[in-house]
């Protein structure tokens, strides 16, 4: 299977345009594309095989010519990529940039966003969870810019609290725990055992496993 070229992009953005009444023109001046349609400003439409950040450099430059901007890419293939279409989709709305893809192996064409004026909303709940996560968490135990595997969050620092208890006192009711440790969730998260530290050994009690042992004994190392 050959390599997708900018000018497979080219027949399919061009008639979809042809269909909504523009004359098109390809290669004028540095745009790909250049779609006129009576007085109205002119729509320019910028061709990759993939999206990069060249791609979006050249958007944004075409934005000092006209404000109907829109990038053309051939429609991504797996989940992964669908996840990063949705993320580039956030993006060029962003930058008021529309987004164009093509699947080419029969021109179908999709326009995920317009070009335009864009405010992202603010999510209260997502905010909420934030700031959540920033009170209980003790100090400042993470570098930036580390990767997710490894990161000391408030839950798991609870979760230490609880298996260091453990460890020092042996086998626990959970009310127990909670009062000594401070942590008023400890039954509830002994018992998810995210972590594997944790077993019940009756009801309503909890032992540390030789895992939970060795995490609180590295973490005091």
């Amino acid at each position: 299977m050959t390599a997708p070229r900018e000018t497979d992009l080219y027949p399919p953005v061009k008639a979809f345009l042809q269909s909504q009444g523009y004359e098109v023109k390809s290669e004028v001046g540095a745009a790909d594309v250049v779609a006129v349609r009576g007085d109205e400003p002119p729509v320019i439409v910028e061709l990759k095989t993939g999206f990069t950040l060249t791609l979006l450099h050249q958007g944004i430059a075409r934005q000092a010519l006209s404000d109907a901007v829109y990038l053309a890419v051939p429609l991504p293939k797996g989940r992964i990529a669908r996840r990063n279409l949705r993320e580039n989709v956030s993006l060029c709305r962003r930058l008021g940039l529309g987004l164009i893809t093509v699947r080419l192996r029969d021109g179908h064409l999709e326009v995920h966003c317009d070009p335009g004026p864009y405010q992202p909303r603010k999510s209260a709940p997502r905010l909420g969870r934030l700031l959540r996560e920033f009170a209980r968490r003790v100090g400042d135990p993470n570098t930036g810019g580390a990767t997710r595997a490894g990161l000391v969050t408030a839950y798991r620092q609870d979760a230490i609290l609880c298996a260091a208890h453990l460890l020092d006192h042996g086998p626990s009711k959970g009310a127990a725990v909670a009062r000594a440790t401070g942590v008023a969730r400890a039954t509830r998260m002994m018992a998810a055992d995210h972590y594997g530290w944790f077993e019940r050994v009756e009801k309503g009690i909890y032992a540390i496993t030789p895992r939970g042992a060795a995490a609180i004994r590295n973490n005091k190392d």
